[in-house]
């Protein structure tokens, strides 16, 4: 496989390890319907134990490892072929559209994998990845695990786009303003910025669209027994993308769609600042260094 398939789920892969206690709280921050709503401080009293930190970790890291790796090859394969369709070398705007295509490329395996983390953080009593996985097969099959596809969808398309473009962006204004210190020590600082800027950028421009996937997916699929005819159907409909927002809207205003970003772009900046790292660190030990000049916008 290619040296970027390699370095996007390694990247990935670390990034869930040292990013999920505070995922754990975001989750569980935005799941919240009832008011008062508890703090981020009342969440992290809850990690008193090394499985409490790792609650919902297993499907993420063999989930986000693959998805990171699949972002980053469709990434680089888009923007390759929008340059060459229009003839032109990287630019602000295709770095743009090819993230986004990478973005939307994901959700194969997003969304799948977000449902179950998700509904596996918010478990009482905690349950493991794996058996999430088996209960929602076992009651709604293949469709069960897409529960919210669309939505995560637009999340994602729109997300990564400005990922890469906010870490292009940033690069760029980092090399414009290079000191006269060591190149190793300007590219590491200069990745690690702008890894972490990407990532609390890329969790501003949709945190509402991420509360919104948030609720819809960790609504429970309940079922009753029919006692003459012996079969299950639902006890009720679950709600939409739509008839969720309006919900939280009419619970607590706009400040319901931003509760939980303060942990989120903390999260964000260090475990994308490492993410970049090793994605970087990767790429070149496998001889595909990413030197790449851009063009004005």
């Amino acid at each position: 496989m290619s040296a970027d398939f390699w370095a996007g789920y390694v990247s990935g892969a670390v990034g869930i390890l040292i990013g999920n206690p505070l995922d754990l709280i975001k989750v569980r921050l935005q799941a919240q319907d009832a008011i008062p709503a508890q703090t981020a401080t009342s969440y992290l009293r809850q990690f008193e134990s090394r499985s409490a930190l790792l609650a919902g970790t297993a499907a993420p890291v063999l989930g986000y490892g693959a998805l990171n790796a699949l972002l980053f090859v469709s990434y680089n394969r888009s923007e390759a072929a929008i340059n060459g369709a229009l003839n032109t070398s990287s630019n602000l705007w295709t770095t743009w559209v090819a993230g986004a295509i990478g973005g939307l490329a994901t959700w194969v395996v997003s969304t799948p994998t977000e449902l179950i983390k998700c509904r596996a953080q918010l478990s009482s009593p905690p349950a493991s990845s794996w058996s999430i996985a088996k209960q929602v097969f076992k009651a709604e099959g293949i469709r069960g695990l897409y529960f919210g596809g669309v939505v995560t969808a637009l999340r994602d398309s729109i997300g990564y786009g400005f990922y890469f473009w906010s870490y292009e962006l940033s690069s760029k204004w980092v090399e414009s303003n290079r000191q006269s210190s060591s190149p190793w020590s300007q590219d590491a600082a200069k990745v690690l910025l702008c890894g972490g800027l990407a990532g609390v950028v890329t969790w501003a421009s949709v945190f509402p669209l991420d509360v919104i996937k948030t609720r819809v997916q960790t609504q429970t699929y309940d079922v009753t027994r029919t006692p003459l005819l012996g079969s299950s159907l639902p006890a009720k409909k679950r709600l939409g993308a739509m008839d969720i927002a309006k919900g939280a809207y009419n619970e607590g205003g706009m400040r319901v769609f931003f509760r939980g970003l303060t942990v989120c772009s903390i999260r964000a900046f260090f475990v994308n600042a490492v993410q970049w790292a090793v994605y970087e660190w990767v790429m070149l030990e496998l001889g595909q260094g990413r030197q790449r000049k851009l063009e004005p916008i």
